[in-house]
């Protein structure tokens, strides 16, 4: 009885998974969502795509999760409904909402569309909405959400590989362009060869980069560079391949979640290369301020990316065949996925068959 009150909140009968509690195991789950408002957008979600990020939130990772918890903020579907003064979708565009739902519209950085870094931004999930109640996300069977914050997927890019562009996808594409990293002949490292790494690897190299994957494991090496295209190789915990390396690298994208050494990978950059770290690391990570000096080099963040570019992203992707390497799965199997991904088995991206696996159940 005590999930009542989630689905009787708003008008419409909603239905995904959830966790309850910091255990983190997700299970069907009735809940409510609001009617399309008059700027509103609803869609029924086809897929959604799992990011790292929905499993740190399951677990509470970070002490900020709010249960019942609907994850997944890589959604995709196709327009239901739109309010009547929605102007830029139609009923049966294809769209996608990513890992903003709401900002204020009003300050420095909403002006200058950066709405991720806008003091009062609402995330897809697990946030306080503009109307008090809390956000839910995709693993679920259809969204609502304002078409300022909705993104349009061209015909040619199929639903399934759209869904992680908007969370992985915009992640590693906002700084490419932001640090200058997006022209020819430069050369770009790309750390971790995840969900993000491989987007990383695949959006520089569109760019016309040189890419040198640095990774952990070198069973990831013929991967990396025949599959995913990447020019080199570096095993990190390989002293004499980092040594040979050392100053080649105009810039590195980080995306490693775990704890890991940054003195090693600031020592790969060249004068003023700069490192972006776009993983979250659950402790702090250790810098030592003598490997930023020599070479007046740059260790620096980048939190996915606003409405604007995140359209540019997708756009892009279309132009230049960018797609991620996905494995579609049916919700029932969302809980060893989880596990999966845990252990960084999967290639490269876990994406959820929400349209023909998520079946209502009674509350």
């Amino acid at each position: 009885m005590a999930e009542l009150q989630y689905e009787f909140e708003h008008s419409r009968k909603a239905f995904g998974w959830a966790a309850r509690d910091g255990s983190g195991v997700l299970s069907p789950f009735n809940f409510s969502r609001r009617e399309t408002g008059e700027k509103d957008v609803t869609f029924k979600v086809m897929y959604c795509g799992i990011c790292h990020t929905d499993l740190h939130m399951l677990k509470n990772d970070w002490g900020t999760s709010v249960y019942p918890l609907v994850p997944g903020h890589e959604i995709a579907g196709v327009v239901t409904e739109v309010g009547s003064k929605v102007e830029k979708f139609k009923v049966g565009d294809k769209v996608g909402v990513g890992f903003l739902v709401g900002s204020c519209r009003s300050c420095e950085s909403c002006y200058a569309d950066l709405e991720n870094h806008c003091p009062k931004y609402i995330i897809t999930y697990g946030a306080k909405y503009v109307d008090g109640t809390i956000t839910y996300g995709g693993y679920s069977d259809f969204m609502v959400a304002d078409e300022h914050f909705v993104v349009r997927i061209q015909d040619a890019l199929p639903l399934d590989a759209a869904a992680p562009l908007l969370c992985a996808g915009i992640t590693v594409y906002s700084p490419l362009r932001y640090y200058g990293l997006d022209k020819p002949g430069l050369h770009v490292g790309v750390v971790g060869l995840g969900g993000l790494g491989h987007m990383a690897v695949k959006f520089a190299k569109a760019f016309g980069a040189k890419v040198t994957v640095i990774s952990t494991s070198p069973n990831k090496k013929k991967e990396a560079i025949e599959h995913l295209g990447a020019d080199s190789f570096i095993v990190s915990r390989e002293q004499d391949q980092m040594q040979a390396a050392m100053g080649t690298l105009d810039g590195i994208i980080d995306t490693v979640s775990a704890q890991h050494p940054l003195a090693p990978l600031i020592g790969l950059l060249k004068s003023n290369g700069k490192l972006v770290l776009v993983g979250g690391p659950e402790k702090p990570l250790e810098l030592p301020a003598l490997s930023l000096l020599s070479g007046r080099k740059m260790v620096t963040g980048s939190m996915i990316g606003g409405m604007k570019e995140t359209q540019e992203m997708v756009d892009f992707a279309v132009k230049h065949n960018v797609k991620p390497d996905i494995e579609v799965i049916a919700i029932d199997y969302m809980n060893t996925a989880m596990e999966r991904l845990l252990k960084a088995d999967v290639k490269y991206r876990f994406v959820i068959d929400i349209g023909n696996t998520l079946k209502p159940t009674t509350s």
